[in-house]
């Protein structure tokens, strides 16, 4: 029996939240293993274990702070990662959003699972005691999931114009980067829009400059040499594929904390390429969750792909034969 090919997105900070918590008790087990080895170097280190902090009753100020978010999170999209049947599925092709690029790199075996732990929990706790600015999310869109060009260009100037900075570019949304009083007058200034412009809890202003000192840091603290030449292709946020045979390692390890702290996410670009290039017959997205679903649809939308023009045309293909399985959600996975 042929393999359906599948392309594998793995989600970043925010998805870890009071409507996820228990997820590792719930779907944890193919990743047992890991997760007993990561709640010891949690213990080892005087902080919660992941197990325990996935059992305690939600609350933001402990669950989404990065120190505990980031391997949360990791941890979850191993999981989910781990219970897909390589039998049945080929996967082609590996995309991160954000702190989901580290993730990226160890499914794509570029970095070894203790690597990767290292790496996220180094990322994700670089800002305990200060965080440095802040980041909003926006949309783009109109309710059609269609993007308004002069719209988009009419909040990019304003952004401009704040001061302050395009940090993700997510499908049907910007998420917009900045020192907190730049962006307490984009908050002000943008029109609102249902509960938008939302100031994202506990988040810095990551793929900003103004994250030039984490990114020195970053690369002082963590070695060369966890990177490898990954196994299967991943695509960063600027839409460059890393492939088994091309892949420079010191290049991999500039871009990783380099490029990818101090400049904008492409995740748009992200899966642009990796649809045109990989054209997967599933796309797979890993939980915790499900927050990044409306998004990769008003990507497909953008594209065209496979006839989807319209958040009608997505939402009928998603009933009848859905493109896109979100792991976080109990009746599509079901469907693996």
């Amino acid at each position: 029996m042929d393999k359906k090919r599948v392309l594998v997105v793995c989600p970043g900070r925010g998805t870890y939240t009071r409507e996820t918590s228990g997820y590792l008790s719930k779907y944890g087990e193919s990743a047992r293993n890991q997760i007993v080895w990561m709640d010891k170097k949690r213990e080892d280190e005087g902080m919660l274990s992941l197990s325990s902090l996935d059992l305690k009753p939600f609350q933001s100020k402990i669950h989404m702070t990065g120190e505990n978010a980031s391997t949360l999170i990791f941890a979850c999209s191993i999981s989910d990662y781990l219970s897909i049947d390589q039998e049945e599925y080929e996967i082609v092709s590996i995309v991160g959003n954000s702190m989901g690029w580290y993730t990226a790199l160890v499914l794509g075996n570029a970095i070894t699972m203790e690597g990767g732990y290292e790496l996220i929990h180094t990322m994700g706790s670089m800002m305990k005691n200060h965080v440095i600015g802040g980041q909003i999310i926006y949309p783009i869109v109109d309710d059609n999931w269609k993007i308004n060009i002069e719209n988009k260009s009419n909040i990019i100037s304003k952004i401009n114009d704040s001061e302050c900075f395009i940090s993700i570019d997510l499908g049907g949304y910007l998420v917009i980067g900045g020192e907190q009083n730049s962006l307490d007058v984009l908050l002000k200034e943008l029109p609102k829009k249902d509960k938008y412009p939302f100031q994202l809890p506990f988040h810095a202003a990551f793929h900003t400059p103004l994250l030039k000192s984490i990114s020195k840091k970053a690369l002082s603290l963590l070695a060369q040499s966890i990177f490898d030449k990954p196994s299967i292709p991943i695509i960063d946020g600027k839409g460059n594929i890393w492939t088994p045979y091309s892949t420079n390692t010191r290049s991999l390890f500039e871009y990783t904390l380099g490029d990818q702290v101090i400049d904008v996410f492409n995740f748009t670009k992200a899966m642009s390429v990796s649809l045109k290039e990989f054209c997967p017959e599933k796309i797979l997205l890993l939980g915790p969750g499900n927050s990044l679903g409306g998004v990769i649809g008003q990507i497909l939308i953008a594209n065209k792909w496979q006839d989807i023009s319209s958040k009608q045309d997505f939402i009928k293909r998603q009933e009848d034969d859905p493109f896109l399985i979100s792991l976080g959600l109990e009746n599509q996975r079901k469907l693996l």
